[in-house]
């Protein structure tokens, strides 16, 4: 583990001629509320680095190192996402081996089922969902980090390989650069609608307010403990709590003790009390009527994306998902911007 700033600038050193380096993160969502870098695994060509942010080390070094290389990493939306947060600004170039897998016609393209496929690695199912705030950490989950890019650059490279020979790379490299464009890219979360979880209309439309108190109830807490949301309450107790409050039965969530408890009541008896016009809207949405000429450019754009990807032995949905060609047979505006190159290649003349 390294622990240290100036033990991290010196080991960047050992790759900092190299065009390609592997890297994963791993973090703690599953038992804080905010998101927290646990740890970073780099891997080069014989050796594998375990750099530990918890420590209060600077990670500066690692980012400036990493400028102007290749980057491996396994379905990278997430990572680079954690890692912008701390300052990260790259990287230059992207290599993610989950959209190679797709792009070469995997069914299987989770790290586990390609380890196991290439190397006949199995990954610890047990480490997936463990706690990576520990310190220290046990030998197998350090074992584990180290396997999630031991052999990533190896992978990468027998990916590269038969994506060249397919033709199909520079398909690859167009949607490693919109990954990394999506990364940068901040979602801003709508307070009239986070916290309308699944189940919420069914609900009266009191009843979604009482809901939509309890919902930030319970996200105020989460947030003052740094627990994830589902351990002070799961949305399932939500919903159910919103509806016996809103028939006027009795609720007693047992394992709800002392000032929070107190707080989950005073949240539901506001809700109860407020007047009619400050309850939820209903959200409908628009039913977009369809002409019969947009249906059939629908069904028509669908059966040549269906008949291109059963030759190219790609899921249909890498070309176009149901909801985009549904926009494109409409000519919504922005539509066909949001296709990459290769994507348009891959469907009759748009325009």
């Amino acid at each position: 583990m390294i622990a240290a700033t100036d033990e991290l600038e010196r080991e960047v050193q050992s790759f900092s001629s190299l065009e390609r380096i592997a890297l994963d993160t791993e973090a703690d969502s599953l038992h804080c509320y905010f998101d927290k870098l646990c740890l970073v695994q780099i891997s080069i060509p014989g050796k594998n680095l375990l750099i530990d942010p918890l420590s209060g080390i600077s990670l500066a070094p690692l980012f400036q190192s990493l400028q102007g290389k290749t980057v491996v990493i396994h379905s990278a939306d997430y990572d680079l996402r954690l890692l912008r947060k701390l300052g990260f600004e790259g990287p230059t170039v992207l290599f993610d081996t989950m959209i190679a897998a797709r792009l070469l016609g995997a069914r299987e393209f989770g790290l586990a089922a390609l380890l196991h496929q290439h190397f006949g690695v199995t990954l610890a199912k047990a480490s997936q969902k463990a706690n990576w705030g520990m310190r220290p950490l046990p030998r197998e989950m350090l074992e584990y980090a180290v396997n999630d890019t031991l052999n990533l650059l190896e992978l990468a490279h027998i990916q590269e390989t038969k994506l060249r020979e397919l033709g199909r790379y520079s398909w690859f490299e167009q949607m490693c650069e919109r990954q990394i464009r999506t990364a940068s890219i901040i979602k801003e979360k709508d307070p009239d609608t986070i916290w309308r979880i699944s189940g919420y209309a069914d609900l009266t439309p009191r009843g979604m307010a009482i809901l939509r108190e309890l919902w930030l109830w319970r996200d105020h807490e989460a947030q003052s403990a740094d627990r994830p949301a589902f351990h002070v309450m799961n949305n399932d107790g939500l919903i159910e709590c919103a509806a016996r409050f809103d028939k006027g039965e009795s609720v007693d969530p047992r394992y709800l003790r002392n000032s929070r408890r107190t707080r989950f009541f005073e949240a539901a008896e506001g809700a109860i009390r407020l007047p009619e016009a400050d309850w939820p809207k209903i959200i409908r949405k628009p039913r977009l009527r369809t002409t019969q000429e947009q249906e059939h450019r629908f069904r028509e754009l669908r059966k040549h994306r269906d008949t291109v990807a059963e030759r190219l032995q790609i899921d249909p949905t890498l070309i176009a998902p149901k909801a985009l060609l549904e926009q494109l047979s409409r000519n919504e505006e922005g539509a066909l911007e949001s296709l990459l190159p290769w994507q348009r290649e891959c469907l009759p003349p748009l325009g």
